[in-house]
Order: C-alpha cells, then sequence, then structure tokens
C-alpha cells in the first residue's frame, strides 16, 4: 500500500473507511472504536485504547501502518492536529493564518482558498446521497424543518426562505434553543429537520438532533470537513471545507450546495411548483412590495 503522504489534506477517519474492506478482523475493531467517537477515541496511551477496543497493540501499530503512518506516535499526532483544528476559535485561526500568509492581495488569497474548498467540497458529495435529499427536501407530504447555529442561521434562512417558495409545510426554527419543545411537539416518522453545524459545534443543536432522531425525523446535515457530532444521527451528510485566510471559516462551500439544492428542489415536479410560485407573484404585485417599471 502507497504511504500517506505528509502533506495530504485526507483526514485519518476517511483514511480508515477507504482501507475499512481491507482490515481484518481485529483491525477493524480498533476502527470501530475510532470512528464511534473520532478522533477523541484515538487520543491516550496505545495500552489503553489497545485495551478499549479488545485487540492488542501491535495490531493498532499494523493498522496505523496500513494507513500509511510510520507509527503510533505519528498517527496521534495527525489525530491531535485535527482535533485542535476542530475546536480552534478565531483568534487560533487567524494566528495560524498569519504565519503562512504568502504575500498577495487579500482578495487573491481568500479567492485562491475558497475555489479550492469549493473543489474538495464537491469532489465528495455522493450524487445517491444528493438525490436521495432532493426528493426528501421536495416531497411537501414531509414536514420540514430547518435550523442552524449561531453563524449557519444565515444559511438556514436562505434555505428556509427558497423552501417556502417551492413547497408548503416548511419551518424555520428559531435560534433560542428553550423554543425547540414546541416544535420536537410535531415531529415524527414523516418529518425532515435540515440542520447546519460547522466547528466549535453547538451542544444545543445536538440535543436538538437527539432529541428529533428519538421522534423518527429524518436529518439532513450540512457540516465541515471535520464533520459535527450530530453525524451519528444524520441521514444523509454533505461536509465542505470551511477553512479560509481569516479569524472566521468561510460557508461558501455549504452555500454553494444549499444553492444546488434550490435548484434541483424546483425541477422536481415543476408544472406543480410553478403554480405555487405564479400565485406569489401575484400576492407581490397586491402587496405591492417590489418596484414596477412601466
Amino acid at each position: 500500500m502507497p504511504k500517506r503522504k505528509t502533506d495530504s489534506n485526507e483526514q485519518v477517519d476517511e483514511l480508515i473507511k477507504r482501507e475499512f474492506e481491507s482490515l481484518t478482523r481485529s483491525e477493524r475493531h480498533f476502527a470501530d472504536l475510532l470512528l464511534s467517537n473520532y478522533p477523541v477515541s484515538g487520543i491516550g496511551s496505545i495500552t489503553q485504547i489497545a485495551q478499549k477496543a479488545n485487540v492488542s497493540p501491535p495490531t493498532i501499530v499494523r493498522l496505523v501502518k496500513k494507513l500509511g503512518f510510520s507509527g503510533f506516535p505519528e498517527f496521534q499526532s495527525a489525530l491531535r492536529v485535527e482535533l485542535e483544528a476542530k475546536m480552534a476559535g478565531p483568534i487560533s485561526k487567524h494566528d495560524s493564518w498569519v504565519q503562512h500568509a504568502p504575500d498577495s492581495h487579500i482578495l487573491n488569497r481568500f479567492a485562491d482558498v475558497v475555489t479550492d474548498n469549493i473543489r474538495q467540497t464537491l469532489g465528495q458529495i455522493e450524487t445517491d446521497s444528493f438525490d436521495a435529499s432532493s426528493a426528501l427536501l421536495a416531497n411537501a407530504k414531509k414536514p420540514l424543518y430547518v435550523v442552524g447555529g449561531r453563524i449557519t442561521r444565515a444559511l438556514a434562512d436562505y434555505l428556509f426562505l427558497h423552501m417556502q417558495v417551492i413547497r408548503s409545510d416548511v419551518t424555520h426554527i428559531q435560534s433560542i434553543s428553550n423554543s425547540w419543545p414546541h416544535y420536537l411537539l410535531d415531529m415524527n416518522e414523516k418529518s425532515v429537520l435540515v440542520i447546519f453545524d460547522i466547528r466549535r459545534y453547538e451542544k444545543s443543536l445536538l440535543t436538538l438532533a437527539s432529541a428529533a432522531h428519538k421522534k423518527g425525523a429524518t436529518i439532513i446535515l450540512f457540516t465541515d470537513q471535520w464533520r459535527s457530532p450530530i453525524e451519528k444521527f444524520a441521514h444523509h451528510m454533505f461536509c465542505a471545507k470551511i477553512v479560509a485566510p481569516s479569524a472566521w471559516d468561510s460557508t461558501i462551500g455549504i452555500q454553494l450546495i444549499v444553492e444546488t439544492f434550490v435548484a434541483a428542489v424546483q425541477e422536481l415536479n415543476w408544472d406543480k411548483k410553478r403554480g405555487r410560485i405564479e400565485e406569489l407573484e401575484e400576492l407581490f404585485d397586491k402587496t405591492q412590495l417590489f418596484e414596477k417599471f412601466h
């Protein structure tokens, strides 16, 4: 097996999932443990981790070498880098970029990074999952709920606005968590819940996802390359690269996926949706919401 390049952008869990079918039974025990609470499950002494996975330390060493690492220390170092990135705040993100910033103008630096983010994001999307999610979003017989966090609620608002135009029975869940039991009250196995959650992952959103999962709702998650803990409840998940030369993450990759979903959903049963949109336009005319040029 080819060695993993030290400058590879591929995360450890992605390596494990790619190689999972080639692993031995004992190696899969360790892989399952790591993926169950990634990447925290891989932090600790090799003896402690081997005991938790009910395997021997040599089994772990064999696995990490299969993944292309020189040994367990390099493997754990990669996990720590990911964990630090996953929990990074604005100041640490800013300082990290400043240390390696090229001399070009910020417009060029930002555009280069975001363009690469988009390319990597699109390359990871599974078309079957995208199509299945589009069908769920388009099905007006399935009540649709949309919620975002402190930063991502703008994305949630954008999706909600367009879904409300395209179909009926769409609810934008308020960002105030103490109101969430009211929304959960009506959720059931027919409901679809779209959640936006990127790093520093909000505990309240995880609580909401857990409760909605227990109610039988289908969860569609929009997150980043490190994956929100909500992943364990999600039926469909779309991960976007979000790192940017800034103290703040870039959500352009997620916005691209959302806008593509809007385009895909409107095309499903367009004839029915067209009548709804025409009625809305008539209401706009009656309320004189938009300027008319004659």
